[in-house]
């Protein structure tokens, strides 16, 4: 599922390491935790729906790359993040 244009840009205002980034870690990690936590929603109504839970996979997948890289170059940064976005780790 895809997320609305405002909310896209409130994450990425509030992630930004600078005014206009929007290619950092910590936003792309954001934007796809939003976008996995919609598609969590609705497999609740819909548990069949088999070919959006790939597209779901791929995303827990680049996200959990994301992190891995972010954690291999910045402790720091990946602490707070995992901590703002409320991820287990």
């Amino acid at each position: 599922m895809s997320i609305e244009a405002a909310r896209k840009a409130e994450l990425i205002k509030s992630y930004a390491q600078v005014e206009g980034d929007t290619g950092s870690p910590e936003v792309q990690v954001a934007i796809l935790s939003e976008r996995i936590s919609n598609l969590t929603e609705h497999f609740k109504g819909h548990a069949k729906d088999h070919h959006s839970r790939r597209g779901l996979l791929k995303m827990v997948g680049q996200r959990r790359r994301l992190l891995d890289y972010l954690k291999d170059r910045d402790r720091k940064r990946y602490d707070t993040l995992i901590e703002r976005l409320g991820l287990r780790r």
